[in-house]
C-alpha cells in the first residue's frame, strides 16, 4: 500500500499553551466570585459610585442645563392650540349625533383623551385628527380660525 505522504514525517515538539479567557466585568461583580477571591486571598477592591442607586440629582461642580429650559429659552412663543370655534363645533356635532367622547374616539381610531383635549382646547391642532373628526361628524373643522382685530 503506497504512503500518502511523499516527504519525511517529523514530530512537532513545540509546546502549545492554552490560556483561560479573561473574566467578564459582570462576572467579577458576582457575589460568589468576590467571596471565592476573598477565600483565595486575592486582594479585592470595592468602589462606591457617587449617588448610585439613589434618586437624587447629582451635585456636581459643573452645572447641568435642563433640555426643557433650553427649549423654552429658544422658543418663547406658545404653541398654537385648537380655537374656541373649532372645539365648540366638535362638541356640538358630537352631541347632535348622541355620541360620547369614547365612542367618537373609537370611530376615528384615536384615544378618548384626544377628543377630550380637542374639546377643552388643550390640543395642538393636528390636521389628520381634524380630518377624521370632519369625516365622522360631518362638519367642516379645518381652516376655521378666530380673527382678532379689524
Amino acid at each position: 500500500m503506497p504512503s500518502r505522504f511523499s516527504g519525511a514525517i517529523t514530530q512537532d515538539w513545540e509546546p502549545v499553551v492554552l490560556h483561560k479567557s479573561k473574566p467578564k466585568p459582570s462576572d467579577l461583580r458576582d457575589p460568589k466570585a468576590v467571596n471565592q477571591a476573598l477565600r483565595a486571598g486575592v486582594s479585592v477592591s470595592t468602589v462606591k459610585k457617587s449617588n448610585a442607586g439613589s434618586n437624587k440629582k447629582s451635585s456636581s461642580a459643573v452645572p447641568v442645563i435642563d433640555a426643557r429650559k433650553l427649549d423654552e429659552a429658544g422658543e418663547p412663543a406658545a404653541l398654537e392650540r385648537v380655537s374656541t370655534e373649532v372645539r365648540q363645533e366638535i362638541q356640538r356635532a358630537r352631541l347632535e349625533k348622541k355620541m360620547s367622547q369614547a365612542e367618537l374616539g373609537k370611530q376615528i381610531n384615536e384615544k378618548p383623551h384626544v377628543i377630550q383635549e380637542h374639546e377643552s382646547g388643550k390640543a395642538i391642532p393636528n390636521q389628520i385628527v381634524l380630518g377624521k373628526l370632519e369625516r365622522v361628524l360631518g362638519v367642516k373643522l379645518r381652516g376655521k380660525t378666530i380673527h382678532h382685530g379689524k
